[in-house]
């Protein structure tokens, strides 16, 4: 039909997992189209004028799904929910970081470069990519804007091991520290999906990377051990964090990784 919803997505994307379940929630069906798997879906988001996903569409008309609060008007749900003060989220984001630092260690070495199910990404892609969000937004900050080629950048060949990764998370912390240091936090910030308010953006930073660690740390309990100062309830309160660590279509287990 016309009218009828479809939502662009692909596996371990945290903003493509947290649309369906929003749209779960709230009773709206919608046509699922992993990008993965489909190929000319890309295509048929071009033709839209959409180069990026998550992305819902209905006939023609289309909006960018990394904001929640843009999901719910493109499908008209009222949001009540309210965001956390900036103050937290900063000290959200480091913890998160950190959490980070602590979990890459753990994760054994025959592990550490198996693609993650659905996706050309391994852990340690995966643990540079969480301290890439924080960067993104501090680019924004500083008058740059969150780009969607910031998301699709891998490590760059000199950080080939699970130290350097760490290492190069701890500039990001703190460069992060330094910025928040400054005292100057703007209204509004350029994203790839439009300008935002930069309270909006910095509360999907840290969602955004607490959902990619959260991931990591499950792979840390798939190999058998206890992460190291897990992140729970009390450390992620507040954050809209989807249910599924993964993707509630594929499933994040050691049999589903191809290497």
């Amino acid at each position: 039909m016309a009218d009828s919803y479809k939502v662009y997505w692909q596996p371990g994307c945290t903003s493509c997992l947290r649309a369906k379940e929003f749209l779960k929630e709230n009773g709206i069906a919608f046509e699922s189209i992993n990008v993965r798997e489909d190929a000319g879906a890309m295509d048929d988001l071009a033709r839209l004028g959409a180069m990026s996903i998550p992305v819902i569409t209905r006939g023609d008309e289309f909006a960018f799904a990394q904001e929640i609060r843009d999901l719910a008007d493109f499908v008209g749900v009222e949001m009540t929910r309210k965001q956390l003060p900036v103050a937290e989220l900063n000290q959200k984001i480091d913890l998160i970081m950190a959490a980070a630092q602590r979990f890459l260690p753990q994760i054994p070495a025959d592990r550490l470069r198996v693609n993650l199910p659905g996706r050309e990404r391994n852990c340690l892609d995966l643990a540079y990519h969480i301290f890439v969000i924080p960067t993104a937004f501090l680019d924004a900050a500083r008058g740059g804007a969150v780009t969607f080629e910031h998301f699709e950048r891998l490590p760059p060949p000199e950080l080939d091991s699970v130290e350097k990764v760490i290492a190069y998370g701890q500039g990001v912390r703190e460069d992060f520290a330094a910025w928040w240091r400054a005292g100057i936090v703007p209204g509004t910030v350029n994203t790839y999906y439009g300008v935002q308010p930069a309270q909006g953006v910095m509360e999907r930073t840290a969602w955004h990377a607490a959902q990619h660690c959260r991931q990591l740390m499950e792979v840390v309990a798939q190999s058998g051990y206890a992460p190291d100062g897990p992140l729970g309830e009390a450390e992620l309160a507040g954050l809209p964090l989807p249910d599924e660590i993964y993707d509630d279509e594929v499933p994040m287990n050691a049999k589903a990784a191809n290497g």
